[in-house]
């Protein structure tokens, strides 16, 4: 089996011309990156801005620009499954396995189970809206117009009860402006935690995230707008406001992380020369994805285009498709999904009263319904058949009254072998206590 890298992407605003060849009310595309470029699926009436698209192995959730809905889209299916309404305008989203967060023009956070429909909301935790989001197994990062990027423990703010007005963990605040974008890299151990946010200061900063430590401070000669690691996290690419791509190595020949750094922490790093510059009709670009194997960067553009890269000299992209709207959106699906024993079919609107905690899913494998799972899945309490293999389990690892016997006679004889040696002993002693002739 060949397996296929799909690549995800939205449009926003008005058609850029009157070309009858692209759909006016597709918003969303899914396209097969390999064995070669194809549309697989295209989801109407969308108008995502940029870092408003996410996509799970089932459902495609797209926030609609100044406004505060999210569209979701069934990809079996592919039909728009549900309109979902929120009280602020969505800036941002992004998935943390089954939970959506989102980023509100309020500067507020939003964390929607959309198996359960349950909802939780902090207070406003930025001055400014918040900008970006980016997720790992145990933490989300939140990034803001105020120039602050905060993280939060996940566990703390989907605990039940739990008041959600806290402090985040911690506040990495030594940008000047803006935050355009936030990437984490892959591990999740508290050393090698790293993150990368870039500014409208026209730096991008290394963090260790989970430290709070400033670890690089990397300056370009133009705003960068979208960055990304590739999967090793050894290279950073930033597309700039000047229409340029950037590569910056981090463990090169000079690395700039790690113990072999020649440098301190707090030199700033110039990047001067972009690996390539697409062309004047193409523009800046405005969001960008590495493939599964690093090889291959794609940006999309304001102008309708999504352009590959190529790792080379030349650095000169190739066009890919024109979608003839502006391109602010490019998500890559997973090569290989992750493994589950559960399968989401429809997502649960959030809830805000809802009282009961009621998870649905359709369950994944094999299953013996009409005898023992049907019936112990009816069942009160613990079912008899589990207590009576419990009983018989406890049976059996009791020591049998053969093995007791037994152990009895290895006490006996050794018993015997201790009184024998005592006796030998007392003997010794009165013998050599003994008055000699």
């Amino acid at each position: 089996m060949v397996l296929s890298e799909v690549l995800f992407s939205s449009t926003c605003g008005p058609p850029i011309s009157a070309n009858t060849a692209v759909s006016r009310d597709v918003g969303v595309h899914g396209h097969a990156v390999s064995p070669s470029w194809a549309v697989k699926a295209a989801f109407k009436k969308s108008s995502a801005p940029p870092r408003c698209l996410a996509v799970s192995d089932s459902h495609v959730f797209a926030a609609q620009d100044q406004k505060a809905h999210v569209h979701v889209y069934s990809r079996p299916r592919g039909n728009q499954e549900a309109l979902v309404p929120f009280q602020e305008r969505i800036r941002c989203l992004a998935l943390a396995g089954d939970v959506l967060v989102l980023g509100t023009a309020e500067g507020r956070l939003i964390l929607w189970e959309t198996c359960t429909g349950r909802q939780a909301t902090t207070p406003p935790c930025h001055v400014q809206a918040v900008s970006c989001l980016a997720v790992t197994p145990f933490h989300l990062l939140s990034a803001s117009d105020d120039s602050n990027i905060n993280v939060w423990s996940l566990a703390r703010l989907l605990e039940f009860g739990a008041d959600v007005g806290h402090e985040p963990d911690r506040i990495l605040s030594n940008h000047r402006a803006a935050i355009t974008d936030l990437v984490v890299g892959p591990s999740t151990h508290a050393s090698t935690s790293l993150c990368v946010s870039a500014s409208k200061d026209k730096t991008c900063i290394l963090w260790n995230h989970q430290s709070g430590q400033l670890l690089r401070t990397l300056l370009f000669p133009a705003v960068p707008l979208c960055i990304s690691l590739d999967p090793c996290a050894r290279a950073l690419f930033a597309g700039a406001e000047d229409g340029g791509l950037y590569l910056v190595e981090l463990f090169g020949d000079k690395p700039l992380l790690g113990s072999r750094s020649a440098e301190l922490a707090s030199s700033l790093v110039q990047v001067d020369s972009p690996l390539g510059v697409a062309d004047a009709d193409v523009g800046a670009p405005s969001c960008l994805a590495l493939s599964y194997d690093g090889t291959l960067v794609f940006t999309g553009h304001p102008k309708g285009k999504i352009m590959r890269w190529t790792l080379t000299d030349d650095g000169h992209p190739a066009e890919m498709a024109n979608l003839n709207a502006a391109v602010t959106n490019l998500v890559f699906v997973p090569l290989v999904p992750e493994e589950r024993r559960y399968q989401v079919v429809n997502v649960v609107k959030p809830n805000q009263t809802q009282r009961q905690y009621t998870f649905t899913a359709r369950l994944q494998g094999l299953l013996d319904l009409d005898a023992q799972f049907t019936e112990r899945l009816d069942s009160t309490g613990i079912h008899s058949h589990q207590l009576e293999t419990a009983i018989a389990s406890l049976v059996a690892s009791a020591p049998s009254v053969r093995n007791d016997s037994y152990l009895q006679k290895e006490i006996d004889e050794l018993r015997s072998i201790v009184e024998e040696q005592k006796a030998l002993h007392k003997a010794t002693v009165q013998y050599e206590g003994a008055p000699k002739a």
